[in-house]
């Protein structure tokens, strides 16, 4: 890994340097705060077994792998923290930021230069407080394993068996851990103390004054003069680098995000906090901004950071685009719109906060149009991606977007993207377009790509049947939008507070028992087409009933004629009369169609038709 790291650093024309350095003097510049972490590296997790074999290793001078480290000073400014374990002062600058390594630096740390227990965790997560000894008997045997020479002892030094009832090795004084023969790893680099300690443990035994030799070699020595790899990236190294760099060290982790990054980044703007007395948290930007739009807009709840960065890139990077051509008119290139990793990290704290509230307040005219077209769940929501790019055209058309003309393109917009599928998959690239075409088409341009390319099929109509489809919850929404009722809740047309108070969700028309009794296994039985938006209280009227028979108990439970019944089912575009006479294939034919018609609506545009087929064909 070090290698294949120096080769891409050296190919982005940074110098590194990879020497080696004493783990003494590591640790020592860890104490003293020289080296810090950047913020963006997650927290100390190793655990007490990893911790005993790290140690062992080091005790036998086996290669321990590389680490890694930025010079501090350059571009990239990163907000730093001491490492777990240390106290280091506030006001101390580190000299360098530790990349890689931070997992084994910490608990070497703690284990041999801290005076305190080191606090990790078992295999079950459960907190434990441990001090590390060495067995000297274990250790000077080559034929004995050294990681059974390794000893973790709680934090009030008492070894326990039977069910912690009995102590089996009392370490609470000097004296007592020197008859047992375990010397306390963290006085390794602390010459005084360990000579001290030596003297009390060669008076408890005249044979080990032979012993105490063969350890210092075999076991101390080799601690001391261990050289830990190291590369030093320079200060020179751009940002984007250092994310690259430490995805490919860190594999064995969790990626880290563009989010954390740049949360790192802005925290240390020495600029923000000299003005304004504390550090900017990206975090608690996002936090406080997402708690008040999912408040008013229960459907933004999902919104993820990375949503709301790439929606305010895309705002800039758009701004720098028309700045660069109207500043050079005759240039044969621009600045690129987009939202990618580079651009998301070239994003510079003055212009986050330059535009932040106005995204925000574009993000909350979303969830306004997303109402609109009755997208009223986070679970309904058929892309949550989709959102970066309209939110990015209301921010830079701003109250134009209100227009009916700018309306009614918007939605269209926005239901071919939906219908036609186009936002799965690699969409980074679509971003950018939408922004610029949709922005252009309301000024009076051309059609965007996704709405010349977005096409529908009829035969999408029997595979779609789930939740993981976006065209499944367009047609959902649709079917309300247009105005459809319950059938019980008939007062007014599904709107959100009849989705939420009475639960409705799409449920079968013809039920799955009536195929089962029927013995018909139609595979069109889960299709969108066999699914309408109805509440809880009607699919348990449906239950396995036949059409004809639900129908009447309903007008029955409802006190409802069975004209007005049939005019409840009518505003699902379905024909009540496939239904009373329990006809699937004509109910199937004919609502296919009518689906057909409403998505031809949403999408302005005619959809593609199949030849007539036979109800044989159709199963």
């Amino acid at each position: 890994m070090a290698h294949a790291t120096i080769h891409d650093l050296s190919e982005r024309g940074l110098g590194v340097a990879l020497d080696g350095l004493k783990i003494g003097e590591l640790l020592r510049s860890v104490h003293a705060g020289k080296i810090q972490l950047p913020d963006f590296q997650r927290q100390w997790k190793w655990d007490d077994d990893r911790i005993r074999s790290l140690l062992a290793t080091v005790t036998l001078d086996y290669p321990l792998g590389v680490v890694m480290t930025l010079e501090t000073g350059g571009e990239a400014q990163f907000k730093a923290r001491p490492l777990a374990g240390t106290t280091v002062a506030a006001d101390v600058m580190p000299e360098q930021l530790l990349l890689d390594g931070q997992q084994r630096l910490t608990s070497l740390y703690q284990a041999l230069l801290s005076r305190d227990p080191v606090q990790t965790e078992d295999a079950r997560h459960n907190k434990l407080s441990r001090w590390y000894y060495i067995d000297i008997a274990k250790a000077i045997d080559e034929s004995a394993d050294r990681e059974d020479a390794i000893l973790s002892v709680p934090e009030d030094r008492l070894l326990r068996t039977d069910f912690a009832r009995r102590i089996a090795v009392d370490l609470t004084s000097r004296e007592k851990e020197c008859v047992a023969g375990l010397f306390p790893l963290n006085l390794t680099f602390d010459k005084k103390e360990a000579g001290a300690w030596q003297r009390t443990y060669v008076h408890t035994d005249s044979s080990r004054w032979d012993d105490w030799p063969v350890f210092e070699e075999r076991v101390l020595e080799r601690i001391t003069g261990f050289i830990v790899p190291l590369i030093r990236l320079p200060r020179e190294t751009h940002k984007q680098a250092v994310c690259a760099v430490f995805e490919k060290v860190n594999t064995g982790g969790v990626v880290l995000n563009v989010f954390e990054l740049l949360t790192a980044t802005y925290a240390g703007n020495r600029g923000y906090s000299d003005a304004h007395g504390e550090d900017f948290s990206l975090a608690a930007d996002w936090v406080r901004r997402l708690a008040a739009l999912s408040a008013r807009h229960p459907v933004l709840e999902g919104l993820e950071s990375l949503d709301f960065l790439q929606t305010l890139t895309l705002v800039v990077t758009y701004h720098r685009r028309r700045k660069y051509l109207a500043d050079r008119p005759d240039a044969p290139t621009a600045p690129a719109v987009g939202c990618k990793r580079k651009d998301l990290l070239d994003l510079p704290l003055e212009e986050y906060l330059t535009w932040a509230q106005a995204v925000a307040e574009a993000l909350e005219w979303t969830g306004a149009f997303l109402r609109d077209q009755c997208v009223f769940r986070r679970e309904d929501l058929p892309y949550r991606t989709q959102l970066v790019p309209l939110a990015a055209i209301r921010t830079i058309l701003g109250a134009r977007t209100d227009g009916p003309d700018a309306e009614a393109k918007i939605a269209k917009w926005y239901w071919c993207g939906v219908l036609g599928e186009l936002y799965s998959g690699t969409i980074e690239s679509r971003f950018p377009r939408d922004l610029e075409q949709v922005v252009s088409w309301v000024d009076g341009g051309g059609e965007p790509d996704t709405v010349t390319e977005a096409n529908f099929q009829e035969q999408r109509l029997r595979t779609l049947a789930t939740r993981n489809s976006a065209a499944y919850k367009g047609i959902f929404a649709l079917l309300i939008k247009q105005g459809c009722y319950d059938w019980y809740q008939s007062s007014e047309p599904v709107n959100a507070e009849i989705l939420l108070g009475e639960s409705v969700d799409f449920r079968l028309v013809f039920p799955k028992g009536w195929f089962e009794r029927a013995r018909n296994k139609d595979p069109r039985v889960n299709s969108v087409v066999n699914k309408t938006p109805l509440s809880f209280r009607a699919n348990k009227t449906i239950s396995t009933r036949s059409p004809s028979n639900y129908l009447e108990m309903i007008a029955r439970e409802s006190g409802a004629l069975t004209d007005w019944v049939d005019d409840l089912v009518s505003t699902h575009r379905i024909d009540p009369k496939t239904l009373r006479a329990a006809d699937f294939d004509a109910f199937y034919r004919d609502r296919t169609e009518r689906l057909l018609v409403l998505v031809e609506d949403a999408m302005g545009k005619s959809a593609g038709r199949e030849a007539p087929r036979t109800a044989t064909q159709a199963v």
